[in-house]
């Protein structure tokens, strides 16, 4: 009761902060403008996050492969970016009867882009389309360490 009449006093409102503790904790503040510095730290936030996005490079099982690489370019900006990028091959007419040359020609891209991208699943056939989903961060090179020649072996002589 004293700090409702202390709130009503100083023109604030008083705001239950933890009601579960043992006594339960109160504020005295004005509520208006704490919502307000509350929903601005929020979409502050939002501003600082980046949303990822699924781009799609589209190609057909007889594309050539200058128009693939100049596809795999564009993948590749894309997934620097931070986006994921699904890889479709659409199939027209009787190129449905070999979807093994899609699926050769997805894989390539697949293959050509591992050292920045993996795939999420596995190439899937759906309908015309065969389509996979490549996400950021690919395969780390492992590197060996060289060998030492034997000239710079030092020999130990007993």
């Amino acid at each position: 009761m004293d700090a409702i009449a202390r709130a009503e006093q100083a023109g604030l409102d008083l705001v239950e902060i933890a009601p579960n503790a043992e006594p339960p904790v109160c504020k005295i503040i004005d509520y208006g403008k704490y919502r307000y510095q509350v929903t601005k730290k929020e979409k502050e936030s939002k501003k600082s996050q980046h949303q990822v996005k699924v781009k799609e490079i589209k190609i057909k099982p007889m594309t050539d492969m200058h128009d693939i690489q100049v596809k795999e370019k564009h993948a590749r900006e894309f997934i620097a970016k931070g986006n994921k990028v699904r890889i479709t091959c659409v199939f027209r007419g009787r190129e449905l009867l070999h979807p093994e040359i899609g699926l050769k020609a997805v894989h390539n891209i697949c293959e050509h882009l591992s050292d920045i991208a993996t795939p999420e699943s596995d190439a899937k056939l759906l309908g015309r389309n065969l389509s996979v989903v490549l996400a950021p961060g690919g395969k780390k090179k492992v590197s060996t360490p060289e060998k030492a020649s034997p000239s710079t072996e030092t020999k130990n002589s007993v």
